[in-house]
């Protein structure tokens, strides 16, 4: 099909850009030099100008329009991935044009910019130096919104980029509905008897942590023949389509849990973008049309489902410390001598309030979100302002978690999200746990002997079915469509809130 083909390598091309504006991403938060602040917004931003320009030219919907009308005359079912791939584009076009290059570029141009003055606003302790950046972008963010259009709630525009079919009405509920499941465990593990780990804050070499992880990594199937392992201030994933993905961590020489479970986190992300078809390579099924610099999965969601998933419903599991304590043990022998798989299980799965979202357990983690998410539905309506930020983020902190962090650094300063625009990305954390656990669940239901293999530490079946329902489909498919096809179910708390009953009941009976 000669339309076809066109409209495909068009997209291509966009493509191409999008995993160029990644590669310099990457570079920018692992291995560039600070003077390279200078120019590289302007790199960014030139790129960023190109694919968006590119897109919303009156040639792409004459690529879309001619492919579509071959392959009507043609008989191409619509639900086929060659139509669904037109279709999608139609819908990214429409939207993208309704969004001013110009606000695409600034944003581009300043969040490399954002992101270095963040990293030491972060270090200094100094919010106030952050703020006029933070200020810019959620000004650029209301921009957005206001031209995508919404019925609601501005925060639907964006939310519409990162979790098609999301709405904040639909959150409000979801949120609703875990928190409701979610606090009578935590006042369960309030009540009982809390035994502080301090085998996990020893001394641990740095080059040991990485080492374990990244042997855990491969077993799980990250295949480093397509990735690689870089150190960052944030913990990411990222991919310039299948054949190179990256992944990032931060160490702590007296803290193992934190890059142990982070490189196992971001490698659910990177199974999922290594997991992706071939024949999807460079089409829109692996690539974000309504946020250029994104690339893979269905959603931030369904992408958050893999990591949340690998990291805690496998990783954090009683099972796997029962096969990999042992050889964990053997690599740091002075340090877990005093302990056994059973307690380091139960120290890792410990409930606390944590300062730290990326080490929070799985049930307070969800406080986190939810305050984030309050945060930025109120920046973006503008009944927060930015200035106002340190003192609501610790009024929430000791709201949801009933601690108070004593600095910025611990509090409003300790994720990048808002540096790099991503405002409209935090709900998928959750959404994602929610996700994670109706996978999970469909995998035991419909893999024979699944719950064995993953105790023997054979994670090949799960992998394969992984991939065979999710990974392999890129963007073919929505959110709910993927969710729905796998699991038989709609989006909902119900099952993440029974994992974490069964999990955390024996935990805290």
């Amino acid at each position: 099909m000669t339309a076809y083909n066109n409209f495909e390598e068009h997209i291509a091309r966009i493509n191409d850009l999008c995993c160029v504006i990644n590669l310099l991403n990457w570079d920018s938060r692992t291995q560039m030099p600070p003077g390279g602040t200078v120019t590289r917004p302007f790199q960014l931003g030139t790129l960023s100008d190109t694919a968006q320009n590119l897109f919303v030219s009156d040639q792409t919907i004459q690529l879309i329009n001619a492919a579509k009308t071959e392959m009507d005359a043609a008989g191409v079912h619509p639900d086929t991935c060659q139509y669904r791939s037109v279709l999608q584009a139609e819908e990214a076009y429409n939207l993208s044009r309704r969004v001013p290059s110009k606000v695409v570029s600034e944003l581009a141009r300043l969040k490399p910019v954002a992101e270095s003055v963040w990293v030491q606003a972060r270090k200094d302790n100094d919010f106030k130096s952050f703020a006029p950046y933070l200020e810019t972008i959620v000004e650029l963010c209301r921009n957005t919104a206001e031209s995508i259009g919404y019925s609601d709630h501005p925060y639907d525009a964006l939310l519409l980029r990162y979790e098609p079919g999301m709405t904040s009405a639909k959150l409000k509920q979801l949120f609703a509905d875990l928190k409701q499941g979610i606090v009578p465990i935590m006042e369960k593990a309030a009540r009982s008897q809390q035994v502080t780990p301090e085998f996990l804050k020893r001394q641990y070499p740095v080059e040991k942590q990485a080492e374990f992880a990244m042997s855990i990594a491969q077993q799980f199937g990250y295949d480093l023949s397509r990735g690689r392992l870089d150190v960052t201030t944030h913990p990411f994933e990222i991919s310039f389509t299948r054949q190179d993905v990256r992944i990032s961590t931060r160490y702590d020489a007296h803290y193992l849990p934190m890059a142990l479970f982070g490189i196992l986190h971001e490698s659910g992300h990177a199974l999922y973008e290594q997991g992706v078809d071939p024949r999807l390579t460079r089409t829109v099924h692996t690539t974000d049309l309504l946020d250029l610099y994104a690339t893979g999965g269905a959603s931030y969601a369904v992408h958050e489902s893999q990591s949340r998933l690998w990291e805690n419903m496998i990783a954090r599991s009683r099972p796997f410390w029962k096969h990999h304590f042992p050889q964990l043990q053997a690599v740091f022998p002075t340090q877990l001598g005093d302990t056994d798989a059973e307690g380091f299980y139960r120290s890792v799965n410990r409930i606390h309030p944590s300062l730290i979202r990326v080490e929070a357990d799985e049930v307070t983690y969800n406080f986190h979100i939810m305050m984030r998410v309050e945060i930025e539905m109120g920046l973006i309506s503008g009944e927060i302002k930015v200035r106002e930020l340190p003192d609501i983020w610790n009024a929430k902190m000791q709201e949801y978690l009933g601690i108070t962090p004593p600095n910025d650094s611990l509090g409003v300063l300790q994720d990048i999200h808002w540096s790099g625009g991503q405002i409209g990305t935090f709900a998928n954390y959750t959404i994602g746990n929610m996700m994670g656990a109706q996978y999970f669940q469909a995998a035991h239901a419909q893999v024979p002997g699944l719950a064995a293999s993953l105790a023997r530490g054979e994670y090949a079946p799960l992998l394969n079915w992984l991939t065979e329902n999710i990974y392999r489909h890129g963007r073919a498919y929505s959110p709910g469509e993927l969710l729905l096809n796998a699991t038989g179910q709609e989006l909902s708390a119900a099952p993440f809130i029974a994992y974490l009953n069964n999990k955390y009941g024996e935990l805290y009976p």
